[in-house]
């Protein structure tokens, strides 16, 4: 009875510590982390009305054949990285990756001439109303990249391991940012909805192709050297 005893409290011990250890292990460690904070700023949308004779020099070019007017998206985005450092000697640490935070913006711009009519303005709306649409999802897209990256460790070296340690940080933020823009990608949707209406040069509806566009986008992406305006 007492080897008995013995070996259950021994087993007891063992399996105390095995739940100690998976507590502690990379795994329950990302579980136990917060999840990315994600704030998705209300788009900002601009029109600017330029003479077609002398355009502001900050406007871009007017690529496609024929055209007077554009639509400027810019979706960007701010992430801020935070670890937890663990120094091995003067030189060297590995950092782990525990609390990430992004702010997303959205920019639209609609480059208008003075005498724009009421059907290619329409269209430009229709470039806008893409844009919108991608953005609703964005934080969804950025919450899933940054995701990817809690509880990831990165080794760093160097003289000065506070800077090196920084810069490691701001890297990530980085990465993630690519991710972002590169992911959420409005424009196969865009080109297709110039394809659909010809750079707003035939009579078709600007709303039935703006969602015939966001409907059918995967199947039908216009092609890649288009120029979305």
């Amino acid at each position: 009875m007492r080897r008995w005893l013995l070996l259950g409290l021994l087993l007891g011990v063992i399996v105390l510590a095995w739940i100690g250890w998976q507590e502690k292990s990379p795994v329950a460690q990302h579980r136990a982390l917060p999840p990315p904070s994600v704030i998705r700023q209300p788009a900002r949308i601009t029109t600017r009305i330029f003479d077609p004779a002398n355009p502001p020099s900050d406007m871009p070019p007017l690529t496609s054949s024929g055209e007077i007017a554009q639509c400027e998206s810019n979706f960007t985005a701010n992430a801020n990285v935070a670890g937890k450092s663990r120094r091995s000697d003067a030189t060297h640490a590995a950092i782990t990756v525990t609390q990430i935070s992004v702010t997303l913006q959205l920019d639209i711009t609609i480059w208008a001439p003075e005498d724009i009519s009421q059907h290619v303005m329409e269209h430009e709306q229709g470039h806008r109303q893409i844009s919108e649409y991608y953005y609703q999802g964005a934080d969804k897209v950025a919450a899933e990249i940054a995701s990817r990256y809690l509880g990831r460790e990165v080794s760093v070296s160097g003289a000065d391991l506070d800077a090196e340690v920084h810069k490691a940080l701001q890297d990530i933020g980085a990465e993630i940012t690519d991710e972002y823009e590169k992911e959420l990608n409005s424009n196969p949707a865009q080109l297709l909805f110039d394809s659909i209406t010809d750079h707003s040069r035939n009579d078709v509806a600007v709303q039935d192709a703006v969602d015939h566009a966001l409907k059918n986008v995967e199947v039908e992406s216009a092609p890649a050297n288009a120029n979305p305006r």
